[in-house]
């Protein structure tokens, strides 16, 4: 499927940290990223947390522990 860039405003914080991130972690997190946007643009109606359990879940087997999140957020 061809992909497309979009921008998407955020906290000045957010992206710093994502700047800040390594080119592996900011892979992750683009991939969290694409992952929701699909769930919540072409994906059938689910409850939220339905949707984030099973992203965390993908996540984790990606590698991207909630340290490693929670580290990111934190901008260290």
């Amino acid at each position: 499927m061809p992909t497309a860039t979009i921008s998407i405003p955020v906290e000045e914080e957010v992206a710093k940290a994502f700047a800040a991130a390594s080119t592996e972690e900011q892979r992750k997190i683009a991939l969290l990223l694409r992952l929701r946007l699909q769930d919540l643009t072409l994906g059938p109606q689910r409850p939220l947390k339905v949707v984030m359990d099973e992203i965390g879940e993908h996540a984790e087997a990606q590698g991207l522990t909630s340290e490693i999140l929670e580290s990111l957020l934190r901008d260290e």
